[in-house]
């Protein structure tokens, strides 16, 4: 199991259309910087690396949604005290 950041020289594209990576996708790529899992290790720490994997992005995920909530409350906030109270309902209901 390699811990740590991407090998050098390995380049990992995502795009998306019309849309920014949901709070999923940014989990999933930081949780694949942070835990690789060899295919040539033994088939027992295969799996325990990847059900490892699979709980971190559970974690990583839901603090991205927090993440996420807390800025727009701040955005909405900002807005509200611009005097500028529609726009501020606008972002709230994303």
């Amino acid at each position: 199991m390699f811990m740590g950041s991407a090998l050098p020289g390995v380049v990992t594209v995502t795009t998306t259309d019309n849309r920014g990576q949901t709070p999923e996708e940014v989990a999933l790529r930081c949780v694949n910087k942070l835990i690789s899992v060899s295919d040539s290790a033994p088939q027992e720490i295969r799996d325990q690396a990847l059900a490892y994997r699979a709980a971190l992005h559970k974690v990583v995920t839901a603090y991205m949604k927090e993440a996420v909530t807390n800025d727009r409350l701040t955005v909405y906030n900002a807005l509200v005290e611009a005097g500028h109270p529609q726009l501020a309902a606008a972002i709230q209901k994303l």
